[in-house]
């Protein structure tokens, strides 16, 4: 077999042929049967419970972005805000503008730490799961986003256990994104996918306060 010199510049060394390209093609059709093999496996639909935890960055734009990739396959979404709420953020005013696919509700009234007033934390978690109880009611939605969950579970704001009896009698088909450091076990076991971000680096440690765009 001859090799094809059309492409190679003057005065360039043909690459040697020392078998990569057909050790690589040989591992990818020994990968793609496997792939295939697990994807004819899954065979089931049914509507999933994703929670997105840990330190690092990403829990709640990761839950966003699942709340537009519903939005983009025609899906009504609904989301709720739990803790957040003192600073407007570039999602919600984006969502805002489609307001009869996207239902946004904002109830918390900011960081623990400057609310300051454990009693008020609790009742303002109680309203927001009164209206995401609402929302995993309405068979109509197909996505429900519940940012920041995990913390007030976390901080026991909430029954844990009442709220994954709420979320398993949700519509059969119905997803439910939920994020926020700390989830608990229970919830972590009751989910079907679950990521935990761990946290490399962060600009705000070099001194770099919050960027709209990035962190808001």
């Amino acid at each position: 077999m001859t090799t094809d010199t059309s492409d190679i510049p003057d005065g360039s060394e043909i690459p040697a042929d020392d078998g990569r390209n057909e050790r690589h093609r040989a591992r990818m059709v020994r990968k793609k049967a496997v792939i295939d093999d697990k994807i004819a496996q899954a065979t089931r639909d049914c509507g999933v419970i994703v929670v997105t935890t840990g330190n690092g960055k990403g829990k709640s734009s990761s839950g966003f972005g699942m709340a537009v990739r519903a939005m983009g396959h025609g899906m009504k979404v609904g989301i709720v805000q739990f803790i957040k709420g003192a600073i407007p953020t570039g999602e919600e005013k984006f969502l805002r503008r489609f307001p009869d696919e996207c239902q946004f509700f904002v109830m918390g009234e900011g960081y623990t730490w400057n609310t300051q007033d454990r009693t008020r934390d609790i009742a303002k978690a109680e309203a927001a799961w009164a209206q995401a109880r609402a929302l995993l009611r309405d068979p109509e939605i197909g996505l429900v986003l519940l940012d920041e969950l995990n913390i007030a579970l976390k901080l026991g704001y909430l029954d844990c256990a009442a709220v994954i009896a709420d979320l398993e009698a949700r519509a059969p088909m119905q997803h439910v994104v939920i994020t926020g450091r700390g989830a608990p076990q229970a919830l972590i076991d009751a989910a079907h996918t679950v990521t935990d971000m761990t946290p490399v680096k962060h600009a705000f440690a070099q001194g770099i306060r919050a960027q709209a765009g990035v962190e808001m």
